[in-house]
């Protein structure tokens, strides 16, 4: 486990494409002066011991540096110890739809790009609860087991797509299904099960399947995400819209928030249905919700020390500059001899 203290620094790294892109023009333009005080064979007959390698190596190095440097000020820290701490809090299982119709854009800036935001502010805001992650379209996917770690769930979410499930549909109930396979304490009660989706379900069982879940003690809360009047799935590349799924007709997709089959689910578990528009709405309504019920105490564990990294990086970037004095711009003798880069003697 690495934290980085102060990252603010990686701006530093700014200066790396900056200096070679003043190197390129310096060098453009002491060719062009050199051509109109002399021909190429003159040049190489007044200094025959100038080496563009030298030149070029000289920058690879101080880019090293800056970049050793750079990483010197961030300062990274490596987790030594590890120790057991006693943590209260409930389990929630969070499932995103990964469906194409997803992408429609009558929510900004689309709908899965807005489910991300909505279960990273819900994270944001828990203090010691465990989450999980599922993503499911046709069939459900398991993208993180539960666990403490908000920092490795946020990065599993971000790389959620459209295109990781092969199957396309929207199937609640298979993700509903995969998530009682989380919950590892069979005495819980205090199980959530969060789903974010348009509601667009092509099963008749979702209801059902909610009802068995709220037997075995998993509430489900749902967030809808979208709008009842819909809109059409765009086809992009590169970011750019190419055309709009159409169906079997040619008639282009229409794609609308169903609020009803959302509402049936929670209804049958115990839970409630949530409009995702807006952001704080939803994550207050889930945040008094978790605070309403009886926390599960549980171990986890957690790096209680943390050591300096900085000194190796400080010491590497030093080391650079100082042999940056002694690399000088001319061709080394035996080097010379080798003529391994090809440069004409």
């Amino acid at each position: 486990m690495y934290q980085l203290e102060e990252k603010i620094w990686f701006w530093i790294l700014a200066a790396i494409p900056v200096i070679w892109l003043f190197y390129t023009i310096l060098h453009i333009w002491k060719k062009r002066v050199q051509n109109k005080f002399a021909d190429k064979s003159l040049l190489k007959r007044l200094s025959p011991n100038q080496s563009v390698f030298k030149t070029v190596l000289k920058l690879v190095v101080v880019s090293l540096a800056i970049g050793a440097m750079a990483l010197a000020l961030v300062n990274p820290k490596i987790g030594t110890k590890l120790e057991t701490v006693k943590r209260e809090g409930v389990d929630i299982v969070f499932a995103v739809d990964v469906s194409k119709s997803m992408l429609a854009e009558d929510i900004a800036p689309n709908r899965l790009e807005k489910s991300k935001q909505l279960v990273t502010q819900i994270i944001n805001n828990l203090a010691s609860d465990r989450v999980g992650i599922i993503a499911y379209a046709g069939k459900a996917f398991p993208q993180l087991p539960i666990t403490t770690d908000y920092a490795s769930a946020k990065m599993f979410l971000q790389s959620m797509n459209t295109d990781m499930l092969s199957s396309q549909g929207t199937a609640i109930n298979e993700a509903i299904e995969l998530a009682k396979t989380y919950y590892d304490d069979e005495e819980q009660t205090n199980r959530v099960l969060i789903i974010i989706s348009d509601g667009e379900d092509h099963s008749d069982v979702s209801a059902n399947i909610a009802e068995e879940a709220s037997e075995e003690g998993i509430r489900i809360f749902t967030i809808g995400v979208g709008d009842e009047k819909g809109g059409p799935i765009p086809i992009k590349r590169n970011g750019v819209v190419l055309n709009y799924k159409k169906d079997q007709n040619g008639e282009t997709v229409i794609t609308k928030l169903n609020e009803k089959t959302l509402m049936d689910i929670a209804e049958e578990a115990n839970g409630v249905y949530i409009n995702g528009r807006n952001t704080n709405e939803v994550v207050e309504s889930i945040r008094d919700i978790l605070n309403s019920m009886d926390k599960k105490e549980f171990e986890a564990k957690q790096f209680a020390d943390f050591k300096d990294q900085f000194q190796w990086f400080l010491g590497l970037a030093i080391f650079l500059l100082f042999m940056d004095i002694f690399l000088l711009e001319r061709k080394t003798a035996w080097l010379k001899k080798l003529n391994l880069f090809n440069e004409n003697l």
